[in-house]
């Protein structure tokens, strides 16, 4: 029996209908997850600007094309994980009073503060940040889109309710509540006693309805 070329080759044979598709090659989301944990590993031994593609490579136990087929650099890798913890997308505390509104985003801010970028990525990105302007464009954007819509917001509707002048800096707010935050956790490294965000909510409510000097 003659086997017709033509039926041998048909794409409704078996043979074809195994074969791979072509196209792109999906990315195994535990490589990502080991490169991402690699970066934070090699930041933490030699910092950003030592930090290099191959080194990121060897500790994730991954080729260096497994690490471009996910980013293009670096800075786009980093920048990756802070944009990962922050927090856009976040809904604007809606509690009905400022006060409530301010206490729970330092919530938010303490909880994310305490998450490893923090204390092993973005310092040594505002370090870098101050030679590189890309980097400072960069890193702005990543760390202050989502909390300056959240003050925004939680500013916005308290001068709804009357409980601040209208014309208020919502970057007054981030400045008042954000600042000391940032300071304690990720600089000093203190520990945060139970009663440390109501004070501080406390005060930055007092300050908020300070009139500031820019103010009329």
């Amino acid at each position: 029996m003659t086997t017709d070329p033509a039926a041998a080759s048909s794409p409704t044979t078996p043979a074809a209908a195994r074969r791979a598709p072509a196209g792109a090659a999906v990315l195994r989301e535990d490589v990502t997850e080991a490169i991402r944990a690699a970066v934070l590993e090699e930041l933490a031994a030699v910092g950003f600007s030592r930090m290099s593609i191959e080194g990121i490579a060897r500790r994730a136990g991954v080729g260096k094309t497994a690490v471009y087929r996910r980013w293009k650099s670096k800075l786009h890798l980093v920048l990756d994980l802070v944009q990962a913890f922050a927090v856009d997308g976040l809904p604007v505390p809606a509690t009905g009073s400022l006060y409530g509104d301010v206490r729970a985003l330092l919530e938010v801010m303490s909880h994310v503060l305490r998450h490893p970028v923090a204390s092993a990525v973005i310092p040594d990105l505002l370090v870098e940040a101050a030679r590189n302007p890309e980097i400072a464009d960069a890193v702005r954007g990543a760390l202050l889109d989502g909390e300056r819509h959240m003050a925004q917001g939680i500013v916005s509707a308290a001068a709804a309710r009357g409980e601040l002048a209208p014309g208020t800096d919502p970057g007054r707010a981030l400045d008042l509540a954000i600042g000391p935050l940032y300071w304690r956790q990720v600089v000093v490294r203190d520990e945060i006693p139970a009663d440390y965000l109501d004070d501080l909510a406390a005060s930055v409510v007092a300050g908020l309805k300070t009139p500031s000097p820019a103010q009329p």
